[in-house]
């Protein structure tokens, strides 16, 4: 069985003071994909950059500080590759790991932002990873599309949606993007298993949010449907606390 984690962790320098390290050793996951790191490798030291057995692929934004992501993995990938644009890779948005059996791809969405002042950059970057995605697929690739999309789907992917019809990660403009790149072939794993409400992935820090259950699902294992019968579960680790996100897991056959 491949055991596939993604946890935004908002910041991995804050995380690792949080028991990062006693976390990975416990789950041992065969993959861990990391958003917003808000560091690139030279600010890192050996702990971070090939903790334990892992050998880590960084993408990180051009601005300090700021967004990023990482894929940790045990056994070495035939390729590693960007998105391809500029204007995403800039920041640090994806990192793509491409294997025998499938490619991971690790995505940190961006957030549209209140009054949505950056939803017209948050829909370019759906439509340009579904042509990523689809490029792959006509490559002969299965793909695996995890990470935070900051997109709530539909109402019971977060507590109160009547709230938050006109909040950033709910615009009906970023929803209708999800739905438009599940059309295109892929599933959202989790709701393949589990379609009740309750179940989120993010908690404001304010208001005990948290304690309350009052959360958001936008963090995502999506896969192309042909490589659905390989999944074996899909999952949400809510006790797992260090960042505003928990993780979550997909297992594969």
């Amino acid at each position: 069985m491949t055991r596939i984690i993604s946890w935004n962790v908002n910041g991995i320098r804050a995380v690792l003071r949080k028991g990062f390290m006693s976390w990975l050793e416990s789950e041992k996951p065969d993959l861990l994909c990391l958003q917003e790191t808000k560091a690139d490798p030279s600010q890192l030291d050996e702990e971070l950059l090939k903790p334990l057995e892992y050998q880590g692929y960084f993408k990180s934004a051009v601005k300090k500080g700021y967004s990023g992501v990482v894929t940790y993995a045990r056994e070495k990938p035939q390729t590693v590759s960007d998105m391809g644009v500029e204007k995403f890779d800039s920041e640090g948005r994806v990192v793509t790991l491409h294997y025998p059996e499938f490619s991971l791809v690790n995505a940190y969405f961006p957030n549209s932002q209140d009054e949505r002042k950056r939803l017209p950059y948050k829909i370019a970057f759906c439509h340009a990873m579904e042509d990523h995605c689809r490029h792959l697929l006509k490559s002969g690739r299965n793909v695996i599309v995890c990470g935070d999309y900051n997109i709530a789907h539909t109402e019971i992917d977060l507590a109160r949606p009547k709230d938050n019809e006109n909040s950033a990660g709910y615009y009906i403009e970023e929803r209708q993007a999800m739905t438009s790149f599940l059309a295109g072939g892929f599933v959202d794993t989790f709701r393949h298993f589990c379609p009740e409400p309750g179940h989120y992935t993010w908690w404001s820090y304010r208001t005990n949010a948290r304690e309350r259950n009052i959360g958001w699902r936008i963090d995502y294992f999506c896969v192309n449907k042909e490589f659905m019968p390989q999944v074996e579960a899909s999952y949400i680790l809510p006790e797992v606390t260090g960042s505003d996100h928990c993780p979550i897991v997909l297992e594969l056959k």
